[in-house]
């Protein structure tokens, strides 16, 4: 009689340690059945993306919530001077950090060339409309709640006179 309570013993430890190993075995893979797009790799169940898309799976390239027609209203930082309501476009550019801007300013009637980073938009300094008056560089930032860039930037003339702007574009 003991040697068959032995034999169901190691028969159950034998049977428990076959389901432990089996059990821990078994992991799930959290990115089954996450479709990450646009270069887009899954880890943990989320998707990383490029640069240049964001969204859950990837799906939105970063630019298309500033590429439309916008209503601007900018102001020279130090004073209370106001640029006159104008309105500005924004297009895609090249590549798919790219964009343009038209009419930036009020004062431009070549684009300016900007890139996109999430919810930032870069200037880097250029002469748009290449007639060696203004030089402009600066930064926006997509508020995502009001749907409002908000803008810094510069505008240099020949002589080296540099001043400042804020502006808020909807």
């Amino acid at each position: 009689m003991k040697s068959i309570k032995q034999i169901a013993l190691g028969a159950f430890l034998t049977i428990s340690a076959f389901c432990a190993v089996l059990y821990t075995s078994c992991t799930k893979d959290a990115c089954k059945g996450v479709t990450c797009q646009n270069g887009g790799t899954c880890s943990g169940g989320n998707c990383t993306c490029v640069t240049g898309y964001e969204g859950t799976n990837c799906e939105t390239a970063s630019r298309t919530k500033f590429v439309k027609t916008w209503s601007a209203s900018d102001k020279e930082a130090t004073t209370t001077t106001t640029i006159p309501t104008y309105v500005s476009a924004i297009v895609a550019g090249t590549t798919i950090t790219d964009i343009k801007i038209s009419n930036f300013s009020g004062l431009f009637t070549n684009d300016v060339i900007a890139t996109v980073s999430g919810n930032t938009i870069t200037i880097a300094s250029q002469q748009p409309d290449n007639d060696g008056y203004y030089v402009t560089t600066g930064t926006g930032t997509y508020d995502a709640t009001t749907k409002l860039i908000t803008w810094t930037y510069t505008l240099k003339n020949p002589t080296n006179v540099e001043k400042s702007y804020t502006g808020s574009w909807q």
